[in-house]
């Protein structure tokens, strides 16, 4: 597969019918969809949950994850889009931010949870195993973009990009660290242990989104250490990487509260 990195350069198009196309950012993402949908659903099969209530669930979070996605990725770039407005729905194009689905999503969550009656963090733990392997499948479609890809590279999995889609100060390199492909890896790796977690902290409910969250955020920061797309700097450090700090701290947090407070309750309950 390196290989054949190295040597194909990715078109975002796969099919041309007339003014439709058929694009792999967008079947990426409705695979990541579904892929991370069959977890939840595998869950619920597991704990008696009805799937009903699963692709209730999974409705509102979709539409309003990548609206929050969509939104947070517009502010970063607002003078962009301003002066290109149509860019704005042109989602096609990329440009979703995974912190904005975050925010949105749990606040979707919340929502919802409260609505239902029904324990926010015992959801939570069961969306964020699904969430790192939809990252992991839909990270494949900044490759077939050409966007978000590291810095020239000469080891033998560096991957082609066209040079319109390089930075004007990298037009004379051919090749570039494939960051879709380590964070996708990453991200598969983060399934795996949260996947290994999960039946172990089940009466800890929120540790393992809290664990989640920094493990998504250490990944990000690693991928930002190589990424050269152009994106807001806060004191010359770039954003991603500053929001991926404040998402540890979260994550940290979380966990540490949410083992006491379980800590307390199952100390409470043996007695």
């Amino acid at each position: 597969m390196l290989t054949f990195l190295h040597t194909f350069e990715p078109q975002p198009i796969i099919l041309q019918l007339g003014p439709l196309a058929l694009r792999w950012y967008g079947l990426l993402m409705v695979t990541s969809m579904i892929a991370g949908l069959l977890i939840v659903l595998r869950f619920a099969r597991q704990e008696k949950i009805k799937s009903d209530d699963v692709f209730d669930l999974a409705f509102y979070l979709i539409i309003f994850s990548l609206l929050g996605a969509r939104l947070y990725a517009v502010l970063l770039e607002l003078p962009y889009y301003l002066n290109n407005p149509f860019e704005i729905i042109a989602v096609w194009h990329g440009g979703l931010a995974i912190h904005g689905a975050i925010i949105a999503g749990g606040l979707t969550l919340l929502v919802y949870c409260r609505k239902k009656r029904q324990s926010f963090w015992q959801w939570a733990d069961r969306l964020v195993v699904a969430l790192p392997l939809g990252q992991a499948i839909g990270r494949w479609g900044n490759y077939f973009n050409q966007e978000l890809f590291g810095k020239p590279t000469d080891l033998p999995w560096g991957i082609p990009i066209s040079p319109v889609n390089r930075p004007v100060e990298y037009l004379t390199s051919p090749y570039f660290h494939p960051t879709f492909l380590y964070e996708s890896l990453l991200n598969l790796l983060n399934v795996g242990l949260l996947l290994f977690l999960f039946p172990k902290l089940k009466q800890r409910s929120g540790v393992l989104a809290g664990l989640y969250l920094i493990n998504y955020a250490v990944i990000r920061t690693l991928m930002e250490s190589l990424r050269i797309d152009s994106t807001p700097l806060l004191f010359g450090v770039r954003w991603p990487i500053v929001a991926s700090a404040v998402v540890i701290v979260l994550g940290a947090g979380l966990v540490v509260v949410r083992s006491l407070r379980s800590g307390q309750r199952l100390t409470l309950s043996s007695g």
